[in-house]
C-alpha cells in the first residue's frame, strides 16, 4: 500500500542563560530586541510572523499520527486533518469497503434517486409492522433494503432461508402482496405468538418445525415443478441463515437460482460466519490487506477509531495467530459460530476468485441515513460507503418521515448485499 508519512519539526529552544556581565546596563537580551524592533516599527510584523508559525506549528503536531494507508484513501483522511477527530462519523470508507468485482463490471439499475423514492414509500409501511421490538433481526436498514429489491425485481417466488419470528416474510409480503413464499426455518414463527407479537404468512409454505429441511437438502426441481415456476432467474432468494455465505451461493448455483440476497454479510475480523466481505477483502480492493502492527498507520487508525465506534475493530480483534486477519482470525467460520475452520491465505485468496468468477452483479445496501442523524454507533463509516442520506441533510431526513422513527429501529453493524450469478 501507498503511505504517506506526516512529519512535524519543532524549532530548537531559544536559550535564556546568557552571561549577564557582557549586556549594556545589565539588561537582557530579549528586552534590548523588543527596545530595537519598538524603535525601527518592526515589533507588530514580527509578532504577526510568530503567531502564523505558532499556529501552523501547532497543527502539525496535531496531525501527525494521520497517515494514509492508500493513496485512494487520502481524500477521507484529507477531511479529518482538517476537521479533527469531532468528525469521524463522515469518514466513510476510509479505511476500505471491501467490494466484490463482478465479471463484466455490471452494476444494478437502481439509483440513489429511486432509493430515496424508495424510503419515501416505505417508512409508512414500516410503521405498520407487527414486530415493533425485532431483537436479534433485521431493523429499519435492512427491512427497506429487503423490500426494495424485492420490489425491484417482482420476483414470481420468494424463498426465505431463516424466518426468526416472520419479520422478513411480512417485509416480503409487502413487496409482493399475491406471490407466494417458501421460508425454511428450524423453529416455525407461529411458536413465537405464544410469548408475543410474531407473523405467520397464508400464502406461505413452510418446511418448519418437524417438517424444515436446510436449504442445501431440499429437492429444487420438484419444489419449483409443484409451484409452476420454469425460469428461476424469476426467483428470489433471501438468506438469513448465518451459514457459510460461500457454501450457500454454491447450493444455489448447483439448483440454478440467479437473484441472492445475504442479511448478514459481516466485516473482516466480525460474525458468526465466512461472508462475501470477508472473501473479497483482498490487496486489490482499496483498504484490503491489512496490517497486524499495531505501530502501522491502519494500526493506529483503527486504535482511534475503537474509542469512537462500538463495533469498530482494533488489530488486536482483527488479528489472529501467525497474523492471520482473514476470515475471522484467520477462520472460516460457520453455522452461527459452531463451526471454525482454520484456512490458509491461500485457500481464501482462492474463494474470492471463485466468487468473481460467478458474479454478474454485486451490490451493497449503504447505510440509510449517517450517524449524525441516526445517532448510530453500532457500524464504523470507516468500513461503510456513504450513506444514502448524507450527514448534515436533516431536512431530507425529516421530509423521508425518518425522524419519525426511534433511533433504535435503526439496523447495527452488518451489511446486507445483493448477488446475482450465474457459471458460463
Amino acid at each position: 500500500m501507498l503511505e504517506r508519512v506526516l512529519s512535524s519539526r519543532r524549532a530548537a529552544p531559544v536559550s535564556d542563560d546568557g552571561d549577564e556581565s557582557k549586556t549594556r546596563k545589565h539588561i537582557s537580551l530579549g528586552t534590548r530586541i523588543t527596545n530595537y524592533l519598538i524603535r525601527t516599527g518592526h515589533l507588530w510584523p514580527c509578532l504577526l510572523i510568530g503567531l502564523v508559525i505558532v499556529v501552523v506549528t501547532s497543527f502539525v503536531y496535531h496531525t501527525r499520527d494521520l497517515v494514509c494507508i492508500s493513496a485512494s484513501s487520502s481524500d477521507h483522511l484529507s477531511r479529518l486533518r482538517f476537521f479533527g477527530f469531532d468528525g469521524l462519523e463522515t469518514d466513510f470508507g476510509s479505511l476500505g469497503v471491501p467490494w466484490c468485482r463482478s465479471k463484466h463490471g455490471r452494476t444494478v439499475e437502481w439509483t440513489t434517486k429511486d432509493l430515496i423514492k424508495g424510503l419515501e414509500e416505505f417508512v409508512p409501511i414500516y410503521e405498520t409492522r407487527p414486530i415493533k421490538n425485532n431483537m436479534y433481526g433485521m431493523g429499519f436498514d435492512h427491512s427497506f433494503g429487503l423490500w426494495f429489491i424485492t420490489r425491484w425485481l417482482k420476483p414470481e417466488l420468494m424463498i426465505e432461508s431463516g424466518a426468526f419470528k416472520g419479520h422478513s416474510t411480512w417485509v416480503l409480503r409487502q413487496a409482493m402482496p399475491d406471490t407466494p413464499i417458501i421460508s425454511l426455518t428450524p423453529r416455525h414463527p407461529e411458536k413465537y405468538l405464544k410469548k408475543g407479537p410474531a407473523y405467520v404468512d397464508g400464502n406461505c409454505t413452510y418446511f418448519a418445525g418437524k417438517d424444515f429441511v436446510d436449504f442445501g437438502n431440499v429437492d429444487w426441481h420438484k419444489v419449483m415443478k409443484k409451484h409452476g415456476i420454469k425460469d428461476l432467474s424469476q426467483v428470489l432468494v433471501f438468506f438469513d441463515d448465518h451459514q457459510n455465505e460461500l457454501k450457500r451461493l454454491k447450493q444455489a448455483l448447483k439448483a440454478g437460482f440467479r437473484h441472492l440476497l445475504f442479511e448478514d454479510n459481516y466485516d473482516t475480523g466480525t460474525g458468526d460466519h465466512y461472508s462475501f466481505r470477508q472473501m473479497c477483502d483482498q490487496f486489490y480492493i482499496r483498504g484490503g490487506g491489512h496490517s497486524c502492527f499495531k505501530d502501522s498507520d491502519e494500526g493506529r487508525i483503527r486504535s482511534r477509531r475503537k474509542k469512537f465506534w462500538e463495533k469498530a475493530v482494533d488489530i488486536e480483534e482483527l488479528c489472529g495467530p501467525g497474523e492471520a486477519w482473514w476470515g475471522v482470525r484467520g477462520q472460516m467460520r460457520d453455522d452461527f459460530n459452531h463451526s471454525n475452520k482454520a484456512i490458509s491465505y491461500a485457500e481464501h485468496f482462492k474463494n474470492s476468485r471463485f466468487v468473481e468468477s460467478v458474479l454478474d452483479v454485486y451490490w451493497e445496501l449503504p447505510p440509510v441515513a449517517g450517524p449524525s442523524l441516526t445517532h448510530q454507533t453500532r457500524y464504523d463509516p470507516a468500513r461503510a460507503s456513504s450513506p444514502i442520506v448524507e450527514d448534515g441533510r436533516y431536512g431530507l431526513f425529516r421530509r423521508l418521515g425518518l425522524s419519525r422513527l426511534e433511533v433504535s429501529v435503526f439496523s447495527g453493524y452488518t451489511q446486507l448485499v445483493y448477488l446475482q450469478v450465474s457459471q458460463e
